[in-house]
This record gives structure tokens, sequence and C-alpha cells, in this order.
């Protein structure tokens, strides 16, 4: 890997999407204002302190998933991707480069959702603020590297779309926000416990609930960080020198 590179894709990334101001709307405001949503829906802070913690890790999840899909295929499909690859530059610093550029998207998206949830809706925090946003950004990296890693398979921007029943949905239904795990049949808990997701919302509410720092906490966040890493390495593996 050549961090020169890495830093000059993430700078492109980042130039493309200054000149996309609706898109960076969605990824930084749409988070803040589902919480926002959420707050008035429930209309109980009990419920909102047991419920929202989750959400500022799902919703960026799913947003930047959604977002980054569809950005990488648009550029595998328009041959951008295909003229990169035939310069003198490694398939990391590419896909480290799109992680760089989104990861930088996406702390600005953690901060603001979790300071208006913070400021305006009285969300309550027991644990550390700091470990929360690493935690959310944790997550929002996650979306971004498994959106990396799906536009791989997708022809077309409906195609991508398509990939969020299969690879966001089940996540989101067996991380413990709606059913908790440990109440769910043999199976589907089997499953919630591969999924990585499920190891974020549990880190998130464990750092909202207590200041302890314990194993569990330690583990849900090596699980996390390495499942971004390994789908950007797997990201790396499916860019090809030609666009079928």
């Amino acid at each position: 890997m050549n961090p020169a590179l890495t830093l000059a894709t993430a700078r492109r990334i980042l130039t493309q999407l200054r000149h996309d101001p609706r898109t960076v709307a969605m990824l930084i405001l749409v988070p803040s204002l589902l919480m926002v949503l959420l707050r008035f829906v429930l209309n109980s802070p009990r419920l909102f302190n047991a419920t929202a913690p989750a959400l500022l890790g799902v919703f960026p999840f799913l947003a930047m998933f959604l977002v980054t899909s569809i950005t990488t295929l648009r550029e595998r499909t328009s041959a951008t991707l295909e003229r990169l690859m035939t310069l003198p530059i490694a398939r990391l610093d590419l896909l480290f480069g799109y992680a760089l550029a989104f990861g930088a998207i996406a702390v600005v998206q953690v901060a603001v959702a979790t300071g208006v949830s913070l400021a305006w809706l009285d969300l309550d925090i027991r644990g550390s603020l700091w470990l929360l946003l690493l935690i959310a950004v944790l997550d929002a990296l996650l979306g971004m590297a498994l959106g990396l890693f799906v536009s791989a398979f997708a022809r077309t921007e409906f195609q991508a779309i398509q990939f969020m029943p299969v690879f966001v949905l089940p996540q989101i239904l067996l991380c413990g926000l709606f059913v908790a795990r440990g109440s769910m049949g043999w199976l589907l808990n089997w499953l919630s416990n591969v999924m990585p997701l499920s190891y974020a919302v549990e880190a998130l509410g464990e750092v909202t609930s207590s200041s302890t720092v314990d194993v569990t906490l330690i583990r849900d966040l090596l699980v996390v960080a390495g499942c971004t890493l390994l789908a950007l390495v797997l990201g790396a593996a499916t860019l090809r020198r030609r666009t079928p």
C-alpha cells in the first residue's frame, strides 16, 4: 500500500461528494432527523432512552451501506475504476481511500446525530461519550465496507438496492433491537451471533447503560472492527482490471 495514493483517492471521493450536496445532506442529516422522529413517535423519554442507543448505530449503518454501494457501482459501471486500475495503484489503496473518505463523512454524521440526541432529545448516557461515538462510527464504517463489497455483485443501481434485504435487513431484525437475542430460537440466535451488527448494538447498549469497560464490550468492538476490515479486504479482492 502507498499512503499517498490512498489519500489521493480519498481526496477525489470527497471532491466528488462536495459537488453532490443532496447526497451529503442525506448522509449527515437523515440519521439525526430519524432520531427526532423516533423521539416524537415514542413520546416517552424512558422508551427513547431504551431504543435510541441502538439506532445511533443502525441508522448510520443503513445510510452508509446504501450510499456507498450506489456510489461505488457508478464508478464501476462508468469505467472510472477500470481506468484507475490501469495506473500503478494497489487495490487496497483504492478501497482504503474510499474508506477514509466515507469514514470522514461517517464521523460527521454520527457526531451530528449524537449531538442532537444529547442536546435536544434528552438521551441519557452513563458511559463515555467518546466511546459511544467510536462505536457508532464503527457501525457506519461497517455499513460502508459492506456497501463497497456488495457493489461488486450488482450491475445496476436497482440491483445494488436489492442487496439491502440480503445484507442489511436480516441484521437489523436479528440484532436484538426488537427482541432480545437470548429469547430467540436456536437457529435465529445462531444467525444473530454471526452477524456483526448484533455486536455493535450490544456494545452501544452497554456503553449507554454503564460506565464500565468490560471484556464483553472489548470483544464487541473487536468483532465489529474485524468484520469491517474483512469486508474491505474482500472488496479489494473483487476489483477487476476490466468491468464485465
